[in-house]
């Protein structure tokens, strides 16, 4: 079984991620990641998370173990192009081409049903996910509460302080503008 994932405008010429991407293909999906990790290029970083993000789509939408997918092909095509302008000697103007890139993974299979998650097992999975996330979530909530009662306690405390600022402020500060301050020196009605 075959599964994708697809990475739209991504902002490097794809003449630059082909040279990424012809690495990895062919390739286990483990040997693929620890390929990337070590490639020092600028686009290694996108194409990994692109293949993270393939291997999560089998695992969790078609049950498929990581250790039997392989990375089948990645198609790299050119995406919309930003064109810019550069100003040049006598008056010319010379045209920048900022190229974009659209890449599509394709995963499969190494031996077709190995290991691989019955749909009442992902739907499962898919439920304890959903109860974990709520739990989460509701943990999240008593924190937040927990930390307004202790703000609303120290904001009645500093309520008397805020009031005591605000008259200071209200107050007229007396500006005294001296021959030899900063303040002269750099405003002056006339230059020296």
């Amino acid at each position: 079984m075959q599964v994708s994932a697809k990475l739209n405008n991504l902002r490097i010429a794809p003449r630059k991620i082909r040279l990424v991407t012809n690495l990895i293909k062919k390739m286990d999906v483990e040997g693929a990641i620890n390929q990337l990790d070590v490639a020092i290029k600028k686009g290694s970083a996108p194409i990994k998370k692109l293949l993270l993000s393939a291997i999560s789509n089998g695992e969790s939408n078609f049950g498929i173990d990581r250790s039997n997918m392989y990375v089948l092909d990645v198609v790299v095509g050119a995406g919309p192009t930003l064109k810019r302008w550069m100003p040049k000697a006598y008056g010319r103007a010379g045209q920048i081409l900022k190229r974009t890139s659209r890449i599509e993974l394709i995963l499969e299979e190494r031996v077709e049903g190995k290991d691989r998650k019955t749909k009442e097992q992902l739907e499962k999975e898919r439920k304890k996910r959903a109860e974990e996330k709520k739990k989460a979530e509701k943990a999240r909530a008593k924190e937040r509460e927990e930390e307004e009662k202790s703000t609303e306690k120290t904001s009645s405390e500093g309520k008397t302080k805020q009031a005591e600022k605000i008259k200071d402020a209200e107050k007229p500060k007396q500006t005294t503008d001296k021959k030899g301050s900063w303040g002269s020196k750099i405003f002056r009605r006339k230059s020296m």
